[in-house]
């Protein structure tokens, strides 16, 4: 058996004192709030991360082909959706990939009461669309039902659109589209819905794609993009790049006119994805001042229990004990602190983080943060990976704090009180 660790199991932390040493309290609580303050900086910024990507992902394709020539005039910068599956189709290599896929026209309307109006964005979809998750956040009503034919005039409008103009389920209202000149359609209101993604609820209504193209005099293939939506979606870019290629190849096969472009998700929605990015850099600033704190507390706890003991360390000197060995007793000594200080942080960091998960104590404004709650993610590879950072930067700091052994002299020692 090791010695060095056989003779630091032996000793106590404390000394020869009978209460806790107040310098190792303070340096134990220390370490704790560091590890709780690390375990839920990483739970916080995964679950905000995971929440506002997952909902961007659910009401934004995977994949949006469009017109190439969408940025010269929006008006004419038409994507034909039979000819996009007729292309992923003949290919074959690409539709298993895929979930779901509708053909979406959007367009700019006026939505009037009488007593206020409010500029919005009709998103017409088919039958293809996949309106589970607008369907989960239906706050009253349902979803629209939606057809090939121009009698569905069903619509779902967000919260913040119905509270401003005070609408309501079954209600209808007057929509306003304004091209060359104004047309106008009475929508009924099948469902209000609130994903507290504020750009997505104060602007847009969903409701039938045949809308659309009968207000623009669209045949029934015609509209603005091809949504896509992949079974998995680890790869967007890749996927994006193969779907890109297909429709080129396709193009060039059949010698259409037609020029596709492929964008992902990220790139619609790049303010989202930049301001998630920089989340990330505040968890990387915020775990290094922990370690930070925490390899301080350490040191300072390291050089208690060395003044402790240290006609301890005389004798061991005097005995033929190298430095090198004392060192090693004091490094197993203070990692048992290092060690209850984990355990126990651990215990409080994980509780409040799934106290948090659970019970949504902690509430936010749905306007500024995209949800009502502060949103918990617990990741075990990333707590596994905390822990072993946490030991192998304490232990690096031991090492070096333990030098001072080596400066210890066992004549002073024998007359140190």
């Amino acid at each position: 058996m090791n010695h060095e660790l056989y003779i630091a199991r032996r000793m106590s932390l404390n000394g020869k004192r009978q209460k806790g040493s107040p310098s190792l309290t303070v340096a134990l609580v220390g370490i704790v709030l560091a590890v709780v303050v690390m375990i839920l900086s990483i739970a916080i910024v995964m679950g905000f991360k995971g929440e506002i990507s997952g909902k961007i992902m659910h009401l934004d394709a995977h994949l949006r082909v469009t017109n190439a020539a969408l940025g010269i005039d929006d008006n004419y910068a038409t994507v034909n959706g039979r000819e996009v599956r007729e292309a992923i189709a003949e290919n074959g290599t690409f539709d298993p990939l895929i979930e779901s896929i509708s053909l979406v026209a959007d367009k700019s309307a006026i939505l009037k009461t009488d007593q206020d109006f409010m500029g919005i964005i009709m998103r017409g979809v088919d039958d293809g669309y996949d309106w589970r998750y607008l369907k989960s956040r239906m706050v009253e009503g349902t979803t629209p039902v939606v057809s090939d034919t121009a009698s569905s005039q069903q619509i779902a409008i967000g919260k913040t659109v119905a509270d401003r103009l005070q609408l309501h389920a079954g209600d209808k209202v007057m929509t306003y589209f304004i091209d060359d000149k104004i047309k106008a359609r009475n929508l009924e209101i099948a469902g209000v819905f609130e994903t507290d993604l504020d750009a997505f609820d104060a602007a847009y209504i969903v409701g039938s794609i045949s809308t659309v193209q009968g207000v623009n005099d669209w045949n029934g293939d015609t509209g603005t993009q091809v949504a896509i939506n992949l079974k998995n979606t680890d790869n967007l870019d890749a996927d994006a790049y193969s779907l890109y290629t297909l429709l080129a190849e396709n193009t060039l096969k059949h010698e259409s006119h037609n020029l596709f472009f492929v964008s992902t998700t990220q790139q619609n929605n790049l303010p989202f994805f930049a301001w998630l990015q920089m989340l990330d850099m505040n968890v990387v600033i915020i775990l290094t001042l922990m370690m930070v704190v925490a390899a301080f507390t350490l040191i300072s706890a390291m050089l208690m229990i060395v003044l402790e003991r240290i006609r301890v360390i005389g004798n061991f000197k005097a005995l033929g004990a190298t430095n090198g060995s004392i060192r090693r007793i004091f490094i197993y000594l203070t990692g048992k602190l290092i060690l209850k200080a984990l355990l126990i942080g651990n215990i409080i960091g994980i509780g409040l983080a799934l106290l948090q998960k659970y019970g949504h104590i902690v509430r936010l404004d749905p306007t500024a943060y995209y949800m009502p709650y502060v949103p918990i993610h617990l990741s075990i590879p990333a707590l596994v990976l905390l822990n072993v950072g946490i030991i192998v930067v304490s232990y690096l700091t031991l090492l070096g704090a333990s030098h001072i052994i080596s400066t210890i002299k066992p004549t002073a020692t024998m007359r140190f009180e």
